[in-house]
């Protein structure tokens, strides 16, 4: 009787940590993808998850290959991410200057959001910042009229949130590899 009690409770008690561990993988995933929209290191935070389950279960999933895989897409949206703003000022009718502007204003406007309101501050302020310092740049540098500076900053702005769904998409083509190696 005792044997099968101890047995029970073992059951019990391995089912209880697989769910927690789950549970905590997923949940895991879920802000990793949250932070890609805020423009955080999210993406590193899903590759970290899943090498701990790559780890846990005993090196037997995942593999190699499609670790190195979806560290590649991690640094793909980063640096898709740090980009695209600059590219989005350039392709709105800014300078090279502009480019390095947006991505200044990028990061002030998000340290600046970050703190006036957390996460969703963040998005704003940086594709703000970028907005901005583009258009601020391309109008005292390069005696631009307004409308022509606001629309580079514009440009900014959108290839900052453009960078922001492209670094998006780079963690939800980690899961996929993720998903498709298990």
């Amino acid at each position: 009787m005792l044997e099968h009690l101890t047995e029970f409770l073992g059951a019990i008690t391995s089912s209880a940590a697989a769910f927690l561990g789950w549970s905590m993988f997923a949940l895991t995933i879920a802000a990793g993808l949250l932070l890609d929209l805020v423009g955080l290191f999210g993406n590193w935070l899903i590759l970290a998850a899943v090498g701990v389950l790559w780890g846990v279960g005993g090196w037997e999933h995942f593999g190699m290959w499609s670790m190195a895989g979806m560290f590649t897409l991690a640094l793909l949206g980063e640096g898709l991410e740090m980009v695209m703003a600059g590219l989005g000022a350039k392709k709105f009718g800014g300078s090279k200057g502009s480019v390095v502007a947006a991505l200044v204003g990028t990061i002030v406007g998000a340290i600046l959001g970050t703190g006036l309101f957390l996460i969703i501050g963040t998005v704003i302020g940086a594709c703000l910042g970028a907005f901005l310092f583009a258009a601020g740049y391309e109008h005292l540098k390069h005696d631009k009229k307004v409308d022509e500076a606001l629309w580079t900053g514009t440009g900014a702005a959108l290839g900052k949130l453009g960078g922001l769904l492209a670094k998006l998409f780079c963690g939800l083509a980690m899961l996929c590899i993720a998903a498709l190696t298990y």
